[in-house]
């Protein structure tokens, strides 16, 4: 079973930033695909990025260009740096190894 916890989340200005982490307790060297994940009130839970183990990265086209998701192998965390935030990325973010999910983090931005 792995545990997956997800911190970071906070209340931000639009335009502002913030860089979401995603904790494993078992070594991420171990998995091909993280991906990000975020669910906003009322609406299905969509796909935000991928990263490979290989380094590859894919994004959504609604955040291609200010997020950018890394892994780091060593400390076991996968990360979601987010730029340039929008009201409309106001969502709860969750991380996933397939088959599991972490509890998620609330991003919420507002002026």
């Amino acid at each position: 079973q792995v545990q997956l916890v997800e911190s970071g989340g906070d209340l931000v200005q639009p335009g502002g930033s913030l860089r979401l982490s995603c904790v494993a307790s078992e070594r991420l060297s171990s998995v091909n695909a993280m991906r990000w994940y975020r669910q906003a009130p009322g609406n299905e839970r969509e796909w935000v990025a991928t990263v490979y183990s290989s380094g590859k990265t894919y994004y959504s086209d609604s955040v291609k260009g200010r997020f950018a998701i890394s892994r780091d192998n060593v400390e076991n965390i996968c990360y979601l740096q987010m730029n340039s935030l929008k009201p409309e990325d106001t969502a709860v973010y969750y991380c996933h190894w397939p088959p599991y999910w972490g509890q998620g983090t609330q991003v919420t931005v507002s002026s």
